[in-house]
């Protein structure tokens, strides 16, 4: 927090790159890393979207924290004797002191670990998916998307920095504002850009081009929790999701595309917010709504052309298992509306 009550969010401390020619001393390699994320978190989400996008869910694991963090932060209890079956560590700071004992005060997620030694090798959740996308291209699926198009870069990047300013980060400036200033200034940007992008959206399917690209995968992550979190629990309630249409038959129609929403957990996104913020809800009490069932519903988007995998074929159904925390957009009985 700055001094004026604004939130300021720290770079990233590790930003070693995993590359095709392996410069950083990280060489692209099937099997040799491990994605640590939660579902809750909208950075780490990023990471998720892309590797189901690409198919790349057989060359890098995957570990799931528990979306409640302790004093040691993001740890494994989700998994059998809360330890992550291939890391062997109980919580993702071991593998930050592997890296560098000195330098492991801060444990973000997404985080990717070399296997073989233990060590971090980055956190640079803004670097990931690009190099996911660039450099591990030998071991995508057949036909996957290209989400960061070269043609299309200059525009991807400057909609993506407009998006990171003004709405992926802006919803915590307003969340964790301790001045009233700091709070309506970022709620003004906040709703400015989502006013922009609407606009921007209601003649065409994707933000660039006629594609997915990696900028739709970063705003759909933040409109995705918008309603379960931000809206209320970061007071970002000019408006909910829901009352935009264009921007809620968008979500919509991202949220149905395979590698979207079945990468989505809304347990895990509303007890991470509401139960570890405590400084913003002291009770810890989680909400029960809102209602999800919307998310399924006709979004019509189709009808504006554009092709989500331009000529490739849909990415795999994901494969369930006991440690997999699929979507659930259906609601308990106790939340269903009378």
């Amino acid at each position: 927090m700055a001094d004026e009550g604004r939130f300021r969010r720290a770079p990233g401390r590790f930003t070693d790159r995993i590359t095709a020619d392996g410069e950083d001393g990280w060489p692209v390699e099937a099997g040799r890393y491990r994605l640590v994320v939660s579902r809750a978190c909208p950075w780490a989400s990023r990471s998720l979207v892309v590797r189901r996008l690409l198919g790349l869910e057989e060359a890098l694991s995957l570990g799931v924290a528990d979306p409640v963090q302790d004093d040691r932060s993001w740890r494994f209890t989700l998994d059998p004797d809360g330890r992550d079956p291939v890391l062997g560590i109980r919580y993702l700071a071991e593998a930050y002191e592997a890296r560098d004992p000195e330098r492991a005060e801060a444990v973000s997620v997404p985080a990717v670990v070399d296997v073989p030694s233990g060590r971090l090798v980055t956190n640079d959740y803004q670097r990931l998916t690009l190099d996911l996308e660039t450099e591990w291209t030998a071991l995508h699926r057949p036909g996957a998307p290209d989400l960061y198009p070269e043609h299309l870069r200059d525009e991807i990047d400057a909609l993506m920095d407009d998006i990171f300013r003004d709405v992926n980060n802006a919803v915590y400036e307003a969340g964790f504002a301790t001045e009233q200033d700091a709070y309506d200034e970022a709620y003004a940007r906040l709703f400015a850009r989502l006013d922009q992008l609407s606009d921007h959206l209601a003649t065409r399917r994707y933000l660039v081009g006629d594609t997915l690209t990696e900028a739709d995968v970063r705003l759909f992550t933040t409109l995705v929790r918008f309603d379960a979190v931000y809206h209320g629990h970061f007071k970002c309630n000019r408006t909910k999701l829901t009352e935009d249409p264009v921007l809620w038959a968008y979500a919509r129609d991202l949220f149905q595309t395979p590698g979207f929403g079945d990468t989505v957990d809304f347990d895990h996104i509303k007890r991470h917010y509401y139960r570890v913020h405590e400084h913003i809800n002291p009770t810890g009490i989680v909400p029960r709504g809102p209602d999800l069932r919307g998310w399924r519903s006709p979004h019509h988007r189709e009808e504006l052309g554009g092709r989500p995998f331009g000529d490739g074929p849909l990415p795999r159904r994901p494969r369930r298992t006991r440690w997999s925390y699929p979507c659930e957009v259906r609601p308990s009985a106790a939340a269903r509306p009378p």
